[in-house]
């Protein structure tokens, strides 16, 4: 299949274009999210992170909890969350976040974390923890985690695959050639190496990546053919939004019809899903996403 074409502006604007209006936060059910998120001293990659779906997503009653604090001990050049030593570890938080979930009445939640590069096991016991509460508080809820890669500390990975959560995410973010400046602590091989062993087990994997920070067609498109390689089941696409001006610059606007095409390509090359568009992120429609890739 032809690949979809890129051009790559010598400048690009910094407004952004108008296809990425987005909706402010706001209603009954974002007020009581947010009261619930407080109340429950949770965090939430919404918040952290700048997500540009909050408006819609709180809004519907939904949100990304955020476990094992809110400071991350890596440095991504993407991403808004703290960087430095986390100062805790919370080990009454999984309890926590099986009551919101319970309270929430969610038939699909997302968990992500931060990076606990200075723990043993990268945090990976209360990962653990946290799917068996939510289990136990709230059994109809299906959970879909987004891990980190524990270093390659597969055993530790392994406390996580134990506590069965129906979908394994685990995020790529760009291209190889890339990963020194997006994501300078982390290694692509290893990253497909846990989507490997998830998979391997029997899990639903699913992984994401950001255009917009410099890669090319065919980078894309080998991203593509290694999640064939290693049957990964869904894949999410969106733009990269540079969160301040310390972070990473947006090399390019990738328009909604070139998002459209990527979708028709990795598809046709046997991924189950791909759902891509300027505005999608890991768990925007989450819910969707594993239905239609069933």
């Amino acid at each position: 299949m032809k690949l979809p074409l890129i051009a790559i502006d010598d400048a690009v604007p910094q407004r952004k274009p108008s296809w990425l209006k987005m909706k402010m936060p706001h209603g009954q059910e974002y007020s009581k999210l947010v009261n619930l998120v407080n109340d429950n001293k949770l965090h939430t990659v919404c918040q952290s992170a700048k997500c540009p779906n909050m408006g819609e997503c709180w809004a519907a009653g939904t949100a990304t909890l955020m476990i094992l604090g809110d400071v991350c001990t890596r440095s991504c050049g993407f991403c808004n969350i703290a960087t430095g030593r986390p100062p805790t570890l919370d080990t009454d938080e999984p309890r926590r976040v099986g009551d919101a979930v319970a309270r929430m009445k969610l038939r699909h939640v997302v968990v992500t974390s931060v990076n606990r590069d200075e723990l043993p096991d990268g945090g990976a016991a209360i990962w653990a923890e946290t799917i068996r509460q939510i289990r136990a508080q709230s059994p109809g809820t299906t959970i879909e985690v987004l891990i980190p890669d524990f270093c390659g500390k597969w055993e530790a990975l392994q406390l996580v695959l134990d506590a069965r959560p129906e979908i394994l995410n685990h995020n790529l973010e760009t291209v190889p050639r890339l990963y020194r400046t997006v994501r300078p602590q982390a290694k692509y091989s290893r990253s497909l190496e846990l989507l490997q062993i998830a998979k391997d087990q029997g899990f639903v994997t699913k992984t994401g990546i950001m255009l917009g920070l410099g890669e090319v067609a065919e980078e894309v498109e080998s991203i593509m053919d290694d999640l064939v390689a290693i049957r990964a089941g869904i894949m999410t696409i969106g733009q990269y939004l540079q969160p301040t001006t310390k972070h990473l610059k947006v090399e390019r606007w990738v328009t909604p019809e070139e998002f459209a095409q990527w979708k028709e390509v990795g598809e046709a090359k046997g991924l189950r899903h791909v759902e891509s568009g300027p505005l999608v992120r890991s768990s925007y429609h989450a819910e969707k996403q594993v239905i239609a890739a069933k």
